[in-house]
């Protein structure tokens, strides 16, 4: 216990929850900001004269331009938050913790004050405010994911928790626009996020590391002072004692980044992302068609959508899941003598074949164009998104050193971005020769997320051939 109050780890992950859920991954919250956003007029000029305020249906469907402006916006939004995760993840590795989020809190707040202070006649910012805004959320979560480092046996829960805290912040904008109905302007919102920074700053040098916190945890390990008094020295329990095979030998960065285990893993994470932030993107426009244009159904399913957008209630069973799993084979592990980096490894492969299962029954249902079965979309694309980012961090964690996390995490994150980008023609493809039909697009998505378990499957053989010969995996 530090001084008369929580002990220090435990402030620095409840604040670090709240820090996720509340800011950090508000991008995925975008359908709820763009109904805002129109009901602003912005970008109501491309709609041509035929096109009616927001209360008028037929104005609202028809503005083809206009969807297409914001989906490019959130396709822009939704590129940076990857791509830019790889130079941000090599500032948190040379620069470590404090100097990370300092330049996060400063892109966020930025961000904040430029869209509190837009219109519908200078929304052409939103351009400017909505990257920086996900470059400061993605830094939030990098720099918190280190605090799974100091929970031992439980640190994929951990991990995938706070992705789950990461994407439920997407209901920030589903509040905002609740607010937004009951009179509370946009402008308002926004500046109250931006004075939010001041928390972002006492957090960082009160409850978090200088530096990086190491795993596994070397003896009588503390770190910081703040409002709990001096932390107390963390024990290390004895399964995550460093023992025999719990080190790999030092290979460089690029040796990892070139392995078919971080291929693979790239086109797991790039296939079923690139899916969802389709989805996500054109979320308005879908509703809108399946609605006939009705403006308050449209509304209904747009709040309906950010009310499931809790993934902090369902990410930790999948972290759960896999500690449970690790625990299991390292207990085997310890008997036989073998290596406890492989058989963690092996623990991934159930969560990594059920989130390509997930992501399979979230595209079949999307697909179906009947409006009431889009509840059920809802739910399954939280839990598959929940599964997605948790099962990312979590599997790099396990699968490379940690002294490369942060490079190997930007990295992937970055690539995968690169791979997003294919959302904006996909979209004007489907509004364009399609005629707004994704029927086609759909079933080739199908395919491609079947594609997505031959991953956890040469997971599996890796894993059988560390069984066979245990010095078969580095």
């Amino acid at each position: 216990m530090a001084g008369q109050g929580l002990p220090l780890h435990v402030a620095t992950l409840l604040t670090g929850l709240l820090e996720c859920l509340g800011f950090a991954g508000v991008l995925f919250g975008w359908p709820s900001l763009v109904f805002v956003f129109k009901n602003e007029d912005y970008f109501k000029e491309l709609c041509g004269q035929d096109a009616g305020p927001i209360g008028n249906a037929t104005g609202q469907a028809d503005c083809k331009a206009q969807d297409e402006r914001f989906s490019l916006i959130f396709t822009l939004g939704s590129f940076m938050n990857n791509f830019m995760t790889f130079p941000t993840g090599y500032i948190f590795d040379r620069f470590k913790t404090t100097v990370a989020r300092l330049i996060a809190i400063f892109f966020y707040t930025t961000a904040t004050l430029i869209i509190a202070f837009t219109s519908a006649g200078s929304a052409v910012l939103l351009f400017l405010a909505m990257p920086m805004l996900t470059i400061g959320g993605i830094l939030f979560l990098i720099t918190n994911l280190q605090i799974g480092n100091l929970f031992g046996q439980h640190r994929s829960t951990i991990i995938t928790l706070y992705n789950g805290a990461f994407d439920s912040s997407s209901a920030v904008f589903l509040i905002i626009k609740l607010l937004y109905e009951k009179g509370i302007s946009l402008k308002a919102s926004f500046i109250f996020l931006s004075v939010c920074s001041t928390w972002h700053v006492a957090r960082t040098f009160l409850l978090m590391p200088r530096g990086h916190i190491p795993y596994p945890l070397p003896p009588n390990y503390s770190y910081g002072v703040g409002w709990t008094g001096q932390s107390k020295p963390i024990l290390l329990s004895p399964l995550e004692t460093p023992g025999k095979g719990q080190k790999q030998e030092p290979r460089s960065f690029w040796s990892y980044a070139l392995s078919r285990r971080f291929a693979w893993h790239l086109v797991w994470l790039s296939v079923i992302q690139l899916w969802h932030y389709l989805f996500i993107g054109t979320l308005n426009s879908l509703l809108t068609n399946m609605a006939g244009g009705d403006v308050a159904r449209v509304s209904t399913y747009t709040n309906a959508f950010a009310f499931t957008q809790f993934g902090v209630l369902c990410a930790p069973w999948n972290g759960l899941l896999m500690d449970r799993l690790k625990q299991k084979y390292q207990k085997e592990a310890r008997k036989t003598g073998s290596s406890t980096l492989a058989v963690a490894l092996c623990s991934t492969v159930p969560s990594l074949a059920l989130t390509s299962l997930l992501c399979l029954g979230f595209a079949l249902c999307a697909s179906v164009p009947v409006l009431p079965l889009q509840y059920l979309t809802f739910i399954l694309q939280v839990i598959s998104r929940s599964f997605l980012y948790g099962s990312n961090a979590a599997f790099l964690t396990i699968a490379f050193p940690s002294e490369h996390f942060g490079k190997l995490f930007g990295l992937v994150m970055a690539l995968s971005a690169v791979v997003s980008l294919l959302q904006f023609p996909i979209f004007t493809l489907i509004k364009g020769p399609l005629q707004n039909d994704p029927f086609y697009v759909n079933v080739m998505f199908m395919l491609a997320i079947l594609l997505t378990f031959v991953h956890p499957f040469l997971v599996y053989r890796e894993c059988r051939t560390w069984k066979e010969t245990p010095s078969a995996i580095a």
